[in-house]
Parts: C-alpha cells; structure tokens; sequence
C-alpha cells in the first residue's frame, strides 16, 4: 500500500530512529576475543621479532597492530597457564608447580581450585560464547582420565565447548586425552594435531556466526607448536634442511642484527654470550651437522605450520565480517626449551613416534638475546613475544611498546574488552583479588602503573619493579634458595652485569618484597627436588 505524503512524514522519525539504533547496535558491539598461546616457542623464533622463519600471518598481526618488547610468563607450561586463565599468580590458584603431583598444600594441589574464575566464566555474563582449543594442562593428572573427576575440565570452567588435549602433549600424531567437550577422542591416523586444532577453531568460529550472531565470541586457542617432540609433516621440514648448517653462533648474530635493523631494540641491549654448555659451532664434527641442521629445521617447521594454520583461523574471521571486531594476543607460555630428549636418529626427526629435541644448542640461539630458558626466571625464561591486533583501540600500529606486563593480565584486559565485571564470589566460593590489570593504556600508546612482578618455579625466583630485576637461581640441594643478583633492565637488559655490591639497601628492600609476596601466596617451601620425587610426594 502506498503512503501519502502526510503518513510518509510521521512515519519518517520511526524509521530515523530504527536506522538511528542499528548504529548504534553497531557501535556498541562487543569486540570478539582471541587469545593464541604458543608453546616453548623462543623470544627470537617469529619473523617480526628477529627470525628467519617464515611467519607472515603472525607478522602481519604485528604490522597492524603492537608489539610489546617485553612481556612475561611465568616460566612454564601448567602454571602460565593457570596465571593467563585466572588473572592470578599461579600458587593462589593451586598451580605453584605441575598438574603431575598434588603436594598436599592450597598452593601446590596440581589444578585450578575455586578461589579463581577463568576468562570464560568471566566473560559469561557480559553474553560471551567460549571455546578452548588444543593444550589446556591445568587439570590434575589423574582426573584427566576420561572417569576421572571433572572439576576442572574446560567445560566446569566456563567454557561452551573444548576440541583439544588436557595433558601437557607428548605426540602430535597420537595425543593423548584429546576431548571433544566431555568426551575422549582419538586422532584418526595421519591427523597432525596443529592441523586439527586449527580446523576445528575455524568451524566454531564459522558455527558461531551463524547461530549466535547477537553473542560476542571469545576463543581460547592454545597451539602444543613447537614444544618437543620434533615431528612436523615432511613439506615443513624440508623447507628448512640445509638453512641451519651455518650453525648457532652465526644464527645468533643474525638475528640480533635483525632485532635491531626492524627497531626491537636499541644500542642498550648486548648480546649475551653463547651458553658455556654449548660449543663453538666450528667444533662440532662435520659429521654431525647435518643432524643438528634437521634438528633446527623440524622445529622451525613446527612454528611455520603453526602459523599457517593460525592463518586459516584470522581467515575465516575475515569471512564472516568479524576480523576488526576481534581483540587478538599472541604470546608463548615460556622461553625455549633446552631439554635433552631422543636418540638424535636422522632418519627418524620429524616423523611420528620420535621424541627428539633440539637441545640447549639451539634453544640458546631461539632466546636471542637473552640468557636462559625455560623454567629459569632471567629474561630467557619469562620473557614473551605479545602482538596485540584490533584496529579499533590499539595505537602505533606497525610499531612498539616500552611498557611490560604479565600473563596475570590477560584476564583483566579480557574483561575490561568485554564490559565484564570481575566477581567477589562466583558459584558461591569466595574469589580471590586478581593480580593483574588491563593492559587496555597501553595498547592505546599510554603508560601502565608501577608495580612489583613476581616469579618463582622450582626455587627459581625474581622480582622485577620498574627498571630493576632481582634474579636467584635454584640450586639443586636443600633448602634450593641460591644466592640474589640485582640488574638495571634499562641499561643491562639481558642482564650481564650484577650490580648487587652496588646497591645493598635497594637489594634487601627487593628480597623484601619477594618474601613478603612468597608468604601471602603460599610458595614455601620452596622445592627444586626434581619430577620424580616431586610425583612420588603426591598426596593423591
């Protein structure tokens, strides 16, 4: 029916107001939220941080948006984990070591207990849909038994559906506990895990978007790449064979050179000097460098794959409209891994069932320039590269932050993102505060507030506030404290100079400080007795 021109003028606001509030439906929309967590991947290992490895999707990430140069994890796997889901140090939520051995204290019980909410949970009442992808490793040991008690699973804590694999991995063909939600699966032979925990982050995603097209959509993608063991399909591999015969020490120079030539860094930072357990290059037998070479090249395949999968997930983003509508972090659980692991069979790395690692020869060169490694608290064991993409809020794209931040504020800046509130008590438990804050100032290009991080794994501890570090390594033998050696990050970032004689009071006041946080989080006593002895105290 046609209007007339009076109908027409009084039906003229309604519809100005009906466009007016699609507007703003539009403008308030709630960001999506993905956070990708790799892991054992090195600081160096990623192509818009120094590497030779072909990382363009993830490079792209950093081209139009931030990178942080310096942001911590807590040194490992399960308690990273547990700091990034929780927004809390690991020991207040019951992670203080692994999820192999319940200790018997609130700090060391080996999975998420009830004094934390997850992102997930969080994010629920702002009308968020959740999804956990690949390692989630915060579930004690004997409760990932597909009987075994629930509690702790994906799907207790928070989130709508899980596709991926409770234990710390072991295998990309054969993983064990893989979980579709609730219910164990398997791999079907010839599956490569990166592959499937990527195609199935894309059919969520595209499931999302079509069912739930009012709900904002947080994903949770957890990559096992590149931990150990090297096994990488064989097109990755071969790829980079014969790449890696110019060996670590000149790999090192590279890519500290190229730190420096994209602007990571400036003329602070010194390399530091190649690992005194690690020969030259240049003495390692002819004969033996073709394995070393393989070794290095199955683990850069892993990364390469990885990345090639993320990219099917930021594709299928971009598919559905979503992809500037997307909060995306990017970091790694800890630094380079330098365990010794397999037979160093040529023939075998990068095929199912080898357990090969690429040892502390080249986790030194993945680390550059840093000291350490995984489980240690220098800078080469926290120290994470974080890109943050979204278009809509983060400033200096293409560019950097001086800022740093933890783990333990993934989970505010979620929230914050979210228009979540943090709860006091969640399912009738009392929470405890968390220990983060948003990272939201500096993503915009602004400063964050001042305060004290703390680390401590396996009587490895430290504590940084503002530009000093305080940094005690573990010894092997009862009581474990080793001796406390102070840095000045902004003159001596990879930490080569112990300036402690210098400055006894600002020491003490930092061992303080440590101490005091150690006590209120349950951290003693502190425990570097090893993985056996520490499963064989199990209390359950």
């Amino acid at each position: 029916m046609a209007l007339n021109r009076r109908d027409f003028l009084k039906a003229l606001p309604l519809a100005y107001c009906s466009a007016a509030y699609g507007d703003a439906l539009k403008k308030t929309k709630k960001p999506n939220i993905l956070v990708v967590l790799v892991d054992d991947m090195g600081y160096s290992d990623l192509g818009c941080y120094g590497s030779e490895i072909s990382t363009p999707n993830i490079d792209k990430l950093a081209g139009e948006g931030v990178r942080f140069r310096k942001f911590y994890n807590t040194a490992r796997c399960c308690p990273t984990r547990a700091s990034l889901l929780t927004g809390q140090y690991q020991h207040s939520v019951g992670m203080g070591w692994m999820t192999a051995s319940d200790l018997g204290t609130d700090a060391y019980q080996g999975e998420l207990n009830d004094k934390c909410i997850t992102i997930a949970e969080g994010l629920k009442p702002s009308g968020y849909t959740s999804y956990m992808l690949g390692k989630w490793h915060v579930t004690f040991s004997n409760n990932m038994d597909k009987d075994g008690d629930k509690s702790s699973w994906p799907l207790q804590r928070g989130f709508d559906h899980f596709y991926g694999h409770l234990t710390g991995g072991g295998s990309y063909y054969n993983t064990p506990t893989m979980t579709r939600d609730n219910k164990r699966i398997e791999l079907k032979d010839g599956e490569y895990l990166t592959d499937r925990v990527a195609e199935e982050a894309a059919e969520y995603i595209d499931n999302h978007f079509e069912k739930n097209q009012n709900n904002p959509m947080f994903m949770y993608l957890a990559f096992y790449a590149p931990h150990r063991p090297l096994q990488v399909p064989d097109k990755y591999l071969k790829k980079y064979q014969g790449k890696y015969m110019i060996g670590w020490d000149e790999l090192r120079k590279r890519r500290f050179k190229k730190q420096k030539q994209i602007g990571l860094f400036d003329e602070s930072y010194k390399l530091s000097p190649r690992d005194p357990r690690v020969p030259a290059w240049k003495d390692i037998p002819d004969n033996e460098k073709k394995l070393w070479d393989k070794r290095m090249a199955a683990y850069a395949g892993q990364i390469d794959c990885m990345d090639y999968n993320l990219g099917k997930v930021l594709d299928k983003l971009k598919e559905k409209g979503e992809l500037d509508n997307t909060l995306i972090m990017f970091l790694s659980d800890n630094g380079a891994c330098a365990e010794s692991a397999g037979k160093g069979n040529i023939e075998t790395i990068g095929k199912p069932g080898d357990n090969e690692s690429y040892k502390i020869n080249w986790a030194n060169a993945s680390d550059t320039p840093f000291r350490k490694y995984k489980k240690d608290t220098y800078e080469g064991g926290i120290t994470t590269p974080l890109i943050v993409r979204w278009p809509k809020k983060v400033g200096n794209k293409g560019g950097y932050t001086d800022e740093f931040g933890h783990v333990i504020d993934i989970l505010p800046t979620c929230l914050d993102a979210g228009g979540a509130e943090y709860p006091s008590k969640y399912k009738g438990n009392l929470i405890n505060k968390t220990d983060g804050i948003s990272l939201m100032p500096a993503f915009k290009g602004g400063s964050m507030p001042r305060r004290p991080i703390y680390w401590e794994h396996e009587a490895n501890r430290a504590v940084r506030y503002g530009k000093w570090k305080l940094v005690s390594p573990a010894k092997d033998k009862k009581p474990y404290a080793g001796p406390w050696y102070l840095y000045d990050l902004e003159k001596d970032p990879t930490e080569l100079n112990d300036i402690s004689e210098k400055y006894p009071k600002l020491k003490k006041k930092m061992i303080e400080l440590w101490d005091s946080w150690a006590k209120k989080n349950g951290v003693y006593p502190l425990d570097n007795s090893g993985w056996r002895p520490k499963i064989k105290k199990s209390v359950r």
